[in-house]
């Protein structure tokens, strides 16, 4: 029996699906290309193909996979929606990809949480009279159960940092058995955190003692993001 695996965290793209002042939600989906890789994995690149034709006025994408031990074809059929930019293209590869979801390629997606970014962590503007963003977002790492379930994500942003984390299981401390959140900031954060501070001159110290704890494995996500922001709109040092 062929098995069609999960996708890993660098196959999953992020798009934003609504904005307001108050954040933004994201969206996870995959490419084509993803799609065809995968076919090509599990059933080897000549075994498959696609068609597409038109019902309705509808753009509908045929994936047919050969069943080797029954000697015959195995249809999968779904329909494409229009892209912005290109229309005929944009339904095509939107029907494909819908279809191979049929076949059982990124269906896990769609066991994904609601993935809300709020505005402290993201930068949103204003234009006429709706709210846009320029951040890209990535997932970084992700986790699925036995359900072939989502249960573990973790997105960043284009600088590195955490905008959303769903952790899978809390971990204990040795020897009190209280739970607590994995250490935040991750070593990428901190790097970008060193750079910012040798951009302005600021010490590791002084950010510190402002929220009032002794080194950054006590420093919490919000703690970070607050930070990190604040040094941001800091000057340069001057040389």
């Amino acid at each position: 029996k062929k098995v069609i695996r999960l996708l890993t965290a660098d196959e999953i793209e992020c798009r934003v699906g609504t904005i307001s002042e108050k954040g933004l939600s994201l969206l996870l989906y995959k490419d084509a290309r993803v799609d065809m890789r995968i076919l090509d994995e599990v059933y080897g690149t000549m075994n498959w193909q696609r068609t597409h034709l038109l019902v309705g006025g509808n753009l509908y994408c045929c994936v047919d996979i050969y069943d080797e031990q029954k000697h015959q074809w195995i249809s999968k059929m779904d329909v494409g929606t229009e892209s912005y930019t290109e229309k005929e293209k944009g339904q095509a590869s939107d029907s494909f990809k819908r279809a191979c979801v049929s076949v059982g390629i990124g269906r896990e997606l769609y066991t994904a949480p609601f993935i809300w970014v709020t505005a402290s962590k993201c930068s949103i503007q204003k234009k006429e009279n709706r709210y846009i963003t320029y951040d890209k977002f990535r997932v970084k790492e992700i986790e699925y159960n036995d359900n072939r379930e989502i249960i573990g994500l973790t997105i960043l942003n284009q600088d590195g940092m955490i905008v959303y984390s769903l952790k899978s299981a809390k971990v204990q401390d040795n020897g009190t058995g209280a739970e607590h959140t994995p250490t935040v900031p991750s070593e990428e954060q901190m790097k970008l955190m060193n750079k910012e501070l040798e951009r302005t001159g600021v010490a590791l110290d002084t950010v510190l003692s402002r929220y009032q704890i002794s080194s950054v494995e006590e420093m919490t996500e919000s703690m970070y993001f607050n930070a990190m922001n604040s040094l941001k709109k800091t000057k340069k040092k001057v040389a």
